[in-house]
């Protein structure tokens, strides 16, 4: 395992062997790292620490076994990511995993409590049928046929690990399984793109939530049944008809608006939702998107997060909320808080008892 994460950080940093050799001022030569990535032989006392500094990662990145392995990470959208960013990417889950699992250690709390919906592992014959998968969540999960207010949550409190992180540009999310050493069942954890909007990661969450639920072996096209199986569990039919009637010749600006606010979906996922189910025609949609909408897909009108909120809405809590329990409890100590936080100390203590508490640390 460590040969894989020395290779995985390198790759993350962007050196080439000979490049590390270099940056380490020659203390380990090119053909000696690759040994280490190749498990053929280990670093000498003191190397690794040296190493996590110079890769910039944690000490615990080499060391912990918590994650042993990340499984079928798929990236959407591959064209424009390169090596380096998947291998940024990768290790940047791999090293939040690490600490959100030791969190789950230490209160005793089985991290891999995703129990997969009755109605997961289904075979899809036609793309269509993803809206059925949707409706069939929805039952499952109680969720009547109303808005979602918040999926992330929503996720969360279903077992799934949710993770937001700057990804690379036209990279949506991506959904991976991560295998524990000495655990038998994996966990599965979606990533979304902080520098996406909010309604583009609500999109992106159902997205793959569909790829963790269809059966892999189908035979369809599993980015089409996934987006439509994403427009049917974030504007249900039900309440999408009652709203905007069955049929429509046409439709006014701010009704899209307060729409598109309403179910928290991108205007022009508004607009293939309607078009989805009949409510619009073809000419009416393709009318939009050549004429007032043309510029909806890379510029959001009249976005949920407004300028100086991005990413801050919606964001995975569960994690953080965990820490806290644990401080709480004396668990884990403040300085332990600090490290699985990323956080200073003053912010850790603000955060347990309160900015009057710290105000008061702070006089003293």
């Amino acid at each position: 395992m460590l040969g894989d994460r020395l290779k995985l950080a390198r790759k993350k940093a962007g050196y080439t062997l000979r490049g590390l050799s270099v940056a380490l001022d020659g203390e380990v030569s090119a053909q000696a790292i690759g040994k280490y990535e190749r498990s053929e032989m280990k670093p000498r006392p003191g190397m690794l620490p040296r190493l996590a500094k110079t890769l910039d990662v944690p000490l615990t990145f080499f060391l912990s076994d918590r994650v042993e392995k990340l499984e079928g990470i798929e990236f959407r959208k591959l064209s424009n990511t390169t090596a380096k960013d998947r291998a940024r990417v990768e290790a940047e889950v791999i090293e939040y995993l690490q600490r959100y699992l030791n969190i789950e250690d230490v209160l005793d709390i089985d991290g891999s409590a995703w129990n997969v919906p009755e109605c997961g592992n289904r075979w899809l014959y036609h793309e269509e049928e993803g809206e059925d998968l949707a409706n069939c969540l929805r039952h499952e999960w109680n969720l009547g046929c109303d808005p979602i207010p918040n999926m992330t949550s929503l996720l969360e409190d279903q077992g799934l690990k949710v993770i937001m992180l700057p990804l690379p540009n036209r990279v949506s999310g991506l959904m991976a399984s991560v295998h524990r050493a000495s655990h038998h069942r994996t966990v599965p954890v979606i990533v979304v793109n902080l520098n996406s909007t909010l309604e583009r990661r609500r999109l992106t969450l159902a997205h793959e939530l569909a790829h963790q639920l269809i059966h892999p072996d189908s035979k369809v096209d599993h980015e089409k049944a996934s987006n439509i199986f994403a427009g049917a569990l974030l504007v249900p039919e039900t309440h999408l008809v009652r709203r905007s009637g069955k049929h429509r010749n046409a439709l006014g600006y701010r009704e899209i608006i307060q729409s598109k606010r309403l179910y928290r979906v991108s205007a022009v996922a508004f607009l293939m939702r309607l078009r989805q189910l009949e409510i619009i025609a073809k000419s009416t949609l393709t009318r939009a998107l050549s004429t007032y909408a043309r510029t909806w897909r890379s510029r959001e009108p009249e976005p949920i997060e407004v300028k100086g909120e991005e990413g801050m809405h919606e964001v995975p809590l569960r994690f953080e909320r965990l820490c806290y329990w644990a401080l709480a409890e004396q668990f884990i100590s403040p300085v332990k808080a600090c490290e699985l936080l990323q956080c200073s100390l003053s912010e850790a203590v603000k955060g347990l008892k309160g900015p009057k508490a710290l105000n008061a640390v702070c006089s003293e």
